[in-house]
C-alpha cells in the first residue's frame, strides 16, 4: 500500500475526493461484495499519435484494458474521435492536458493564444514541465483551456466517461484542483481521484499541495465516485521484468476499486522518433494483451470494470455538495 501511495504522490501527486471512508464503500455502491477486488486497467495518452491510437484500440478490443483517456490538443485527436463515433460503446474519458513534454513532437492549447498566454512557452507550445505551468498560468487561463478541451471533444462527437490529468498538472496547485473537480461536476464527468487517507494527504503536503481541513471535509462529502488505490505503472528494464512486476501487482491487489494506468504504443518509426519511452509503452501493450495476464486475472477472481460504471455512480448536480 505504501509503495502504491509513493508511486501515486511522486508520479502524479494525485489524491482523492469523495465520501469513501473505507476500502469497500465504493465497492458497495457499484453493487459488489465487500471483499471484491475491482480493477480498471486504464490507457493514458490516447490521441497523442497514430501509434498510441492503434495500440490502445487493439488493447481495448482484444486485451484486458477496460478504459482510456484522450488528449484533445494532440495532432491525432481527430482519428480517435472518429473511432469513438463509430464505436460509441468504448469507454474513453478526457486526459486533460496542459503540458507538451516531448523534444520535437509538440502541441498547442485548444483555446486561442490570446486567451491563455500563460500556458504557452517561448516556442509557442504548451510548457514541457508541470512546474512551468504552475509558475506561469493563472487559474482563469487553466479553466478556459480545460473548458475548450471538453467542448472540442463534445463537438467531435465524443461522449466522455470521465476526466483525468496529463502528468498530474491539475493536482499541482489547489486552485487547479478546484477547477478540475468543479468542471467534472458541471459536465457530469467523474474526475479521477483517490481516497484521501491520512498518508495520501501527508505525501500530498510533501509535494506542496496543501488544502485546509474544511476544504478536505467539503471534498470528502461531495459524493463523487473515487478510486481506493491507483497504480501509475510498474518498472523493469526488460519485457520479462515488467511483465513479472505487473503480475506481482495483480497478485497483491486488495479489495476495493483499483486502477492501473498503462501507456501503450506499437513498435514503429513514429513512436521511436517521438519518445525514448517507446519500448516500455510497447511492452505494456504486449503485457495487457497477453493471454497469461488475462488468465491470471481470472484465476485471482479480479473483476474488471471501467469508468462507465464509475460514471453511473455520479450523483445528480442537485445532490453534489459544492466544494470550496
Amino acid at each position: 500500500m505504501i509503495k502504491n501511495l509513493l508511486k501515486l504522490t511522486l508520479g502524479i501527486c494525485c489524491f482523492a475526493v469523495g465520501n469513501v471512508t473505507d476500502a469497500t464503500e465504493m465497492t458497495k455502491r457499484l453493487g459488489y461484495n465487500d471483499d471484491t477486488k475491482l480493477l480498471i486497467i486504464h490507457a493514458d495518452d490516447i490521441g497523442m499519435c497514430h501509434s498510441v491510437n492503434r495500440a490502445s484500440i487493439d488493447a481495448l478490443n482484444t486485451g484486458i484494458v477496460t478504459s482510456g483517456s484522450i488528449m484533445v490538443p494532440c495532432p491525432w485527436f481527430p482519428e480517435i474521435a472518429a473511432h469513438f463515433r463509430e464505436n460509441p460503446e468504448v469507454d474513453l474519458g478526457l486526459h486533460l492536458t496542459l503540458t507538451s513534454e516531448w523534444k520535437y513532437y509538440r502541441w498547442r492549447p485548444v483555446a486561442s493564444p490570446e486567451q491563455v498566454p500563460g500556458l504557452i512557452d517561448e516556442e509557442g507550445y504548451m510548457w514541457r514541465k508541470v512546474a512551468q505551468v504552475v509558475k506561469h498560468a493563472t487559474p482563469k487561463e487553466v479553466e478556459i483551456e480545460l473548458r475548450a478541451q471538453i467542448e472540442r471533444a463534445l463537438e467531435f462527437g465524443v461522449q466522455p466517461t470521465h476526466i483525468d490529468s496529463h502528468m498530474g498538472t491539475l493536482f499541482a496547485k489547489p486552485e487547479f484542483l478546484e477547477i478540475y473537480v468543479r468542471l467534472g461536476k458541471e459536465y457530469g464527468l467523474p474526475p479521477m481521484l483517490i481516497n484521501p487517507t491520512p498518508l495520501v494527504i501527508l505525501l500530498m503536503k510533501a509535494r506542496g499541495l496543501t488544502l485546509s481541513d474544511s476544504q478536505l471535509d467539503e471534498l470528502r462529502t461531495s459524493g463523487l465516485p473515487i478510486l481506493d488505490v491507483l497504480n501509475t505503472g510498474e518498472k523493469g528494464d526488460t519485457y520479462e521484468l515488467r511483465k513479472a512486476a505487473y503480475h506481482k501487482a495483480l497478485r497483491n491487489l486488495q479489495p476495493g476499486v483499483n486502477q492501473i494506468i498503462v501507456h501503450l504504443s506499437g513498435d514503429d518509426a513514429e513512436i521511436r522518433h517521438i519518445t525514448n519511452s517507446w519500448q516500455r509503452r510497447h511492452d505494456e501493450l504486449r503485457i495487457f494483451t497477453h493471454p497469461d495476464t488475462r488468465k491470471l486475472i481470472e484465476e485471482l477472481g479480479i473483476e474488471l470494470i471501467g469508468w462507465r460504471e464509475m460514471k453511473a455512480q455520479m450523483p445528480s448536480k442537485e445532490d453534489i455538495n459544492e466544494a470550496f
